[in-house]
C-alpha cells in the first residue's frame, strides 16, 4: 500500500503559506496505521485573515458575469477528471475507503461540479403582477436571487472529495465566496480540490480566489462560525455537533446535513435476490460509514427466514481487507476508537438478548460486517447512528407496521422500500418521515442532482446543486410602476 508523505500548503489571505512557517499535523491511514499526509495547521489568525480576504473577494466574484462562473466550474470538473486516479489513491490513503469506492466518489465529484456549471445559467427570477389591491394597478414586481456572501463550509471525512464538491459547486455557481474547513482526518483531499480551483482561477486570470481553505485538527469553534462576516454556515456532520453549532450562532443562516439510522423495508412481494444484494452493499460498503447507510432492515414475516439465510450468505462473501485491492468491499473504519465503539454496541446488544447472526470480530480498526437479530428499539444499534458495518434485521406482519417501525427514530434522512405493490410504494412515500424514500433500492442511494437532506435530527436543509443554490441565495424584489 502506498504511503503519501506530503507537506501540504493552505490558502492564507492572498496566497499560499508553506507549512514550514507553522506547525503541522499528520493524517494517519486507518488501515495501515502509517502517516498518509502531513498538513499545515491553521490558527485563529489564519481564520481572521482568510475571512477578511474572502469578504473583499465577494464584491468581485459576485459581480462576475454568469459565463465566468460556468467556465470556472467546467475547468474544475475537467481537472478533477484528469487527475481522477491520483485523487482516488489519496482518498484511500487518508480514509481507508476501498479504492473501488474512492474511484466512484471522484467521478461523482466531477458530476457535481458539472451540475454547478449548468445550474449557474439557470438561476432564474420571477415577475409578478402587483395589481391584487386597489392602488397597485400599474405595478410589476421583478424578483431576483442574489448570493449571500461568505459561506463557511464544514465538511466531514467520509466523503472528502464529493462532499467538498457539494459545498463549492452551488456556492461558486451562485456567486458566493467560500471558506472551507475540511475534516482533519481527510484534509489532504480538501486541499487537493482547493489546488485545482486555484489553478482554474489562475488560468482564467481572475486575479483573486473566491475561496480559501483552513486545515486544523479539531472542530471549528462557535466563535469562528458566529463571525459577522459569515453569511451562511453549511455543515455536514454529526447531529450532536450540528445542532449545537446552530445554537451558538447569532444572525447567520445555517444549513445542516446530519446523521441518520436509515430503515429499509422488504415486503412479501419484493425480489429477494435483488433486495439482499443491494442491502448488503448499502449496509457494508465503506464500512457502513455513511449517514444513509442501511442500519435497520424490516422484513415481512412470510419471507423473513429465507431473507435472513440469503443475507447471511452474502455478507460472509464480502472481502474484508486491504483497501488498495480492487475487489475489497470492506476495509477499516476511520480509526480504532470508532471500531471499538461499534464493537461495544454489538456486545451491548448481545448481552441484552440479541442474536449475532454473523461478523462482529474486530482487528485494530477493521470490524467484520455484523448482522444482528432479535434486537430491541432501545439498543444503541437501533436508536442511535451506528456509522459502522453493523445492521439489524427484524420481522413485521403488516406494511403499516413496517412504516411505523421506520418512523420510530429520532432521525429522518432517507429510507428504502422493496416492493412490487404500487400502493405500498405510495403509502411509504406519504407516511415515512424522511427527506427521501427510495423504492426498490436502499436508503444509501444518492444521485448528486437530487434534493438530499433530512427532517427531525437529520437536518434542516437540502443539498443537491440546484437545491443548495436556493439555500445559498436570497430573493430581492424591485417594484416598478409604469405611471
Amino acid at each position: 500500500m502506498p504511503t503519501l508523505m506530503i507537506t501540504e500548503k493552505f490558502f492564507s489571505g492572498d496566497g499560499f503559506r508553506s507549512s514550514s512557517e507553522g506547525s503541522c499535523f499528520d493524517v494517519i491511514n486507518p488501515y495501515s496505521g502509517k502517516p498518509a499526509a502531513r498538513i499545515s495547521k491553521a490558527g485563529k489568525e489564519d481564520f481572521d485573515t482568510s475571512l477578511g480576504y474572502l469578504a473583499s473577494a465577494f464584491s468581485k466574484y459576485s459581480s462576475e458575469p454568469v459565463y465566468v462562473r460556468v467556465e470556472l466550474l467546467r475547468k474544475i470538473a475537467q481537472k478533477i477528471a484528469d487527475r481522477s486516479e491520483s485523487i482516488a489513491q489519496l482518498l484511500t490513503s487518508e480514509t481507508g475507503k476501498p479504492i473501488k469506492y474512492s474511484r466512484i466518489e471522484v467521478q461523482r465529484a466531477v458530476l457535481t461540479f458539472m451540475l454547478g456549471s449548468e445550474e449557474a445559467s439557470r438561476i432564474n427570477g420571477e415577475v409578478t403582477d402587483m395589481s391584487l389591491i386597489k392602488g397597485s394597478e400599474n405595478g410589476t414586481g421583478i424578483i431576483k436571487r442574489f448570493p449571500l456572501g461568505v459561506i463557511l463550509a464544514i465538511t466531514p471525512w467520509n466523503f472528502p472529495v464529493n462532499l467538498v464538491a457539494h459545498k463549492l459547486s452551488p456556492a461558486l455557481a451562485s456567486g458566493n465566496t467560500v471558506l472551507l474547513k475540511p475534516a482533519s482526518a481527510s484534509a489532504a483531499c480538501g486541499l487537493e480540490i482547493m489546488k485545482i480551483v486555484k489553478e482554474a482561477c489562475d488560468e482564467m486570470n481572475l486575479g483573486y480566489y473566491p475561496l480559501n481553505v483552513l486545515t486544523a485538527p479539531g472542530k471549528i469553534t462557535e466563535q469562528f462560525a458566529s463571525d459577522k462576516r459569515v453569511a451562511l454556515v453549511s455543515f455536514t456532520g454529526s447531529s450532536e455537533v450540528g445542532w449545537h453549532l446552530k445554537k451558538s450562532l447569532d444572525r447567520q443562516k445555517i444549513s445542516l446535513e446530519l446523521g441518520g439510522n436509515a430503515g429499509v423495508i422488504v415486503d412479501e412481494s419484493a425480489d429477494l435476490k435483488d433486495s439482499v444484494s443491494k442491502i448488503v452493499t448499502g449496509a457494508f460498503s465503506q464500512a457502513g460509514q455513511s449517514c444513509i447507510s442501511v442500519q435497520r432492515v424490516f422484513v415481512h414475516e412470510k419471507i423473513y427466514d429465507i431473507f435472513v439465510g440469503k443475507l447471511k450468505t452474502e455478507v460472509k462473501k464480502l472481502k474484508v481487507g486491504d483497501p488498495f485491492e480492487d475487489d475489497t468491499e470492506v476495509a477499516s473504519m476511520i480509526n480504532e476508537d470508532e471500531a471499538k465503539r461499534a464493537e461495544s454496541w454489538i456486545k451491548e446488544a448481545v448481552e441484552g438478548g440479541a442474536e449475532l447472526l454473523t461478523g462482529g470480530e474486530r482487528s485494530s480498526a477493521v470490524l467484520e460486517p455484523a448482522v444482528l437479530a432479535n434486537t430491541t428499539k432501545e439498543m444503541s444499534v437501533n436508536c442511535r447512528e451506528v456509522f459502522a458495518p453493523v445492521a439489524t434485521v427484524a420481522k413485521f406482519s403488516s406494511f403499516e407496521e413496517a412504516v411505523d417501525l421506520v418512523n420510530d427514530s429520532a432521525f429522518g434522512l432517507q429510507a428504502g422500500v422493496f416492493t412490487k405493490d404500487l400502493r405500498n410504494a405510495f403509502y411509504a412515500f406519504e407516511k415515512i418521515h424522511a427527506g427521501g424514500v427510495v423504492i426498490n433500492h436502499v436508503s444509501t442511494y444518492r444521485m448528486d442532482a437530487m434534493p438530499y437532506g433530512g427532517v427531525k435530527d437529520s437536518g434542516n436543509a437540502r443539498e443537491g446543486v440546484r437545491y443548495a443554490i436556493e439555500e445559498m441565495t436570497e430573493r430581492k424584489i424591485m417594484v416598478v410602476f409604469s405611471k
